[in-house]
């Protein structure tokens, strides 16, 4: 198992295609998202099933696609372990971007009319580049900001904080299980 704390897909881009290449079979991707719709709260765990190839690095990997999926077979598992240990999640959809807070009001809007529940960095780079070297790959994400509804990661709450702090710690648990099981 490897760990790795990346920002932005250039920089997810050199681990994954370094783990992919030295025989990592399984990249679970864990961060933070912005929201895109009303059914998401902070709390919940983002479930990746697939994502829109707006990062700049993913194309490369297939160039041929606009979005890419997730290994549906750990999408369901990490769903039912949610689900075994009453942890909140929703499973959708995000739009992968290269860069951090220039999204406009109307590419929220149009975001969440095409029912994409989020925006990252990462996730579309993690999934392409596991497609490209026949590998599993998900994305658990964690709601950093509501933007559909006007929040920014400056607009931070002591509450925020403590919601944030408790899903990351069942995030961790997710992958970890997914991990053990996989």
């Amino acid at each position: 198992m490897g760990f790795a704390n990346v920002y932005g897909s250039p920089m997810a881009s050199n681990i994954v295609h370094q783990f992919a290449g030295s025989g990592t079979d399984l990249f679970i991707q864990t961060g933070y998202f912005g929201g895109l719709s009303s059914t998401i709260q902070y709390g919940d765990i983002l479930i990746v099933s697939a994502a829109k190839m707006q990062d700049g690095v993913s194309h490369w990997y297939l160039p041929e696609q606009t979005l890419v999926e997730a290994d549906k077979e750990l999408v369901e598992a990490a769903c039912r372990y949610c689900e075994q240990k009453g942890y909140s999640y929703i499973k959708g959809h995000v739009v992968s971007m290269g860069a951090m807070l220039i999204e406009t009001h109307d590419m929220v809007k149009e975001w969440s009319l095409a029912d994409f529940l989020g925006v990252d960095m990462e996730t579309a780079t993690t999934l392409a580049i596991a497609h490209k070297f026949n590998k599993r790959a998900v994305g658990l994400l964690n709601l950093s900001d509501l933007l559909l509804h006007g929040d920014t990661v400056y607009s931070y709450t002591k509450d925020r904080e403590l919601i944030e702090s408790e899903t990351d710690k069942a995030i961790r648990d997710v992958a970890l299980y997914l991990s053990s099981k996989f």
